[in-house]
């Protein structure tokens, strides 16, 4: 397998030999927590550009009573952003899908099948963050029967994972993938996380790496995280699958 680096080495413009495609972000500007503006969200693009990203697949949420976006509101919005990029002359691939959160909202999504999928494949989902779904097994079953294969995005950032062990395999035996974020290695998101992303590169269970960029600061947590070697041992340890959509 080819190494996630040519080098070990500190200086960033050294780091990446391949990821390609990023699965998870919120760079369309104005539409839910991430970029604000326009300039915000080219900004953004053009740091994602001099990582050595080839493409990039922005997640805007869609969550009842906070984000009401829809897969026509977004692709609409993505066309502007692509437009854009074109008079910056940005030479990077832009493509949309969505983050679910898990709602009835979405649940009646899934039933008219208007879904907004990572490569016409992958559903991208998250929870709250404290309290567990009652129905998250159905959840994801019900995405299989649409013909979608589920992903749970950051899973390691749920603090209601108490066994980690139990419930992050319970999960994968159900269907579930898992797309953990890299700033979740710099400990970005505290102690737990950190501590869950390394269970689950441990145990060979990420299928995707995620940005999950909504603004500079996870930029700069980025450069901090690419000089990180662990990311040898990620991609040697686990099938990550960014590069074949």
């Amino acid at each position: 397998m080819i190494s996630f680096f040519r080098k070990k080495s500190n200086s960033v413009d050294a780091r990446i030999e391949i990821l390609e495609t990023d699965i998870h972000s919120h760079i369309i500007p104005g539409i839910d927590d991430g970029s604000k503006s326009m300039d915000e969200s080219i900004a953004l693009i053009k740091e994602f550009e001099k990582f050595g990203y080839k493409k990039l697949i922005t997640t805007p949420h869609i969550m009842d009573k906070a984000y009401n976006n829809s897969k026509e509101s977004i692709l609409l919005n993505l066309e502007k952003l692509k437009d854009e990029c074109k008079k910056e002359n940005i030479n990077i691939l832009i493509e949309a899908a969505a983050e679910y959160y898990v709602d009835e909202g979405f649940l009646k999504l899934i039933e008219k099948g208007e879904l907004l999928a990572i490569d016409n494949e992958y559903i991208l989902f998250e929870t709250s963050y404290i309290h567990r779904p009652v129905d998250l097994e159905s959840v994801i079953y019900n995405i299989t029967m649409a013909g979608y294969k589920p992903l749970f995005a950051h899973p390691e950032r749920y603090k209601y994972i108490k066994n980690p062990e139990k419930e992050f395999s319970d999960l994968k035996e159900q269907g579930a993938l898992f797309q953990v974020n890299l700033n979740s290695f710099t400990g970005y998101y505290g102690k737990q996380a950190k501590k869950h992303a390394m269970y689950l590169h441990e145990s060979s269970m990420i299928s995707f790496l995620g940005s999950d960029v909504h603004n500079q600061s996870h930029i700069l947590s980025l450069k901090t995280a690419f000089k990180d070697n662990i990311y040898n041992d990620i991609m040697d340890n686990n099938n990550i699958l960014n590069n074949t959509i």
